[in-house]
């Protein structure tokens, strides 16, 4: 099993609950990482946090799944929004769960996820149900490429264009020319403007 979430501490209780039973072969703090060390621990199951900084958990996973198509990919997560729920479990995850569920719901997840079972916690179970039968409020967020949601993180996070340029291994005008795609396509006249969209998108947490 291999953990992606930037918070010590979390990773840390997270290894003490599951080391009795399963093998932790790894940590990760960001997406980026994930995707750089997973192929070669090549593990059964992944525990990914959604709100990792470099790369977010869901970009992460996406790619991962298309890495390493066999692993089985559980979040692990603060959010509680059924549409991202939903998202999730239809294209990557094997399980959703909440990091103020019990530790006990996190070991059933694992086994049922092990035995080729998806697992939903049932904290928000009625919600997804609901979303479910009501169907996705937007179809924004698929709009973005993959390169362009990477691009929008760094910048959301802070990071200059060289510095996500550095990152993502391309030259800075390629960055550049991402970046103001982005805002021409979406209508947005600054950097407050790109950081909500990013928001929004769900690229990034708010704060």
């Amino acid at each position: 099993m291999l953990l992606a979430d930037d918070h010590t501490l979390v990773v840390e209780a997270l290894k003490r609950l599951l080391e009795p039973e399963f093998d932790v072969v790894g940590t990760v703090a960001d997406g980026r990482a994930l995707l750089r060390v997973a192929p070669g621990l090549k593990p059964d199951v992944v525990l990914v946090d959604l709100n990792m900084p470099l790369l977010n958990g869901l970009d992460a996973s996406e790619q991962l799944k298309q890495l390493l198509p066999k692993v089985k990919i559980i979040v692990l997560t603060m959010n509680e929004d059924a549409e991202i729920a939903a998202e999730t479990m239809a294209k990557w995850a094997s399980g959703y769960l909440l990091k103020k569920s019990a530790g006990s719901e996190l070991l059933k997840a694992v086994r049922e996820v092990l035995r080729g079972s998806k697992y939903i916690t049932p904290a928000i179970a009625a919600e997804l149900a609901e979303y479910t039968t009501r169907g996705p409020r937007s179809e924004a967020a698929k709009s973005l490429t993959t390169r362009q949601r990477e691009v929008l993180q760094l910048l959301a996070e802070g990071h200059t264009m060289k510095e996500a340029a550095d990152i993502l291994h391309l030259a800075t005008r390629t960055v550049a020319f991402h970046k103001y795609r982005i805002m021409h396509d979406f209508g947005l006249e600054n950097n407050s403007e790109l950081l909500r969209f990013a928001i929004k998108q769900r690229v990034i947490n708010q704060a």
